[in-house]
């Protein structure tokens, strides 16, 4: 299998990704941010939400793109979250869900754009972990996360992004989950596919990153945490 962009970048074994969501929500803490991630050992940072409130999300990537000395990659819950600011593009399918809005249909609106632009293109089969309660994702896009103690049909899932040819599979339960995904899972997969994991949702702490990392994620992304506790010095504590 060729190397993706993410692997171009940081050919290490494990990486962590920070997420920004360029949402109107965020703009009093985007420039501590900004220093946070530029102060710390982020291999990338990933831009998008579920959904944007307002019409500032162009001004925003570009403000981070021109600011920030990690490379870019969009993570768009939407064709119209696709930006010329950024490097990269994780174009995803949200395999666990059965809505072809989230399947195909944003895929086909924004192929033309990713063209236009000439973003690197990392395919990635996106599987959404239930938890005890509905997040954003499954609200927006109208779709059932996956049990999370039914390993195999996760498995089954994951096994369909490799068969793809797709670079990752993204294992996520969901912006703002009061706990992360079991790391026994991710072990699981670790073991019985080809393709690396990228994981995140309800990320906390350093041991946990450091759980996933021994379980065998290849990058996990830290959202939520960030929002909740911007200062760089916060941020180096969580970071292994």
């Amino acid at each position: 299998m060729s190397k993706s962009f993410l692997d171009i970048i940081d050919d290490n074994n494990f990486g962590v990704l920070a997420l920004i969501d360029p949402d109107f929500k965020n703009d009093v803490i985007l420039d501590q941010l900004i220093c946070s991630i530029n102060s710390n050992n982020f291999s990338a940072v990933l831009i998008g939400g579920s959904s944007i409130s307002d019409h500032r999300y162009e001004e925003r990537i570009q403000l981070i793109k021109t600011k920030i000395n990690k490379p870019i990659i969009l993570f768009p819950g939407s064709s119209d979250q696709i930006s010329k600011y950024a490097d990269a593009i994780l174009f995803t399918s949200l395999l666990s869900g059965r809505n072809p809005k989230y399947l195909i249909d944003e895929q086909l609106k924004g192929v033309k754009l990713i063209k236009e632009y000439g973003l690197s293109v990392i395919p990635t089969g996106y599987l959404l972990i239930g938890t005890e309660s509905k997040t954003a994702v499954e609200l927006i896009s109208q779709t059932k996360a996956l049990n999370p103690q039914d390993y195999e049909n996760i498995l089954h899932h994951a096994l369909v992004a490799q068969y793809f040819g797709m670079n990752f599979v993204f294992l996520e339960n969901g912006s703002g989950a009061q706990s992360s995904i079991d790391c026994k899972l991710i072990q699981y997969l670790y073991d019985n596919i080809e393709i690396p994991i990228i994981v995140g949702g309800g990320i906390t702490n350093k041991i946990e990153v450091l759980n996933f990392k021994k379980a065998g994620a290849r990058f996990v992304v830290l959202g939520t945490i960030l929002e909740q506790n911007p200062a760089p010095e916060f941020i180096s504590n969580i970071l292994p």
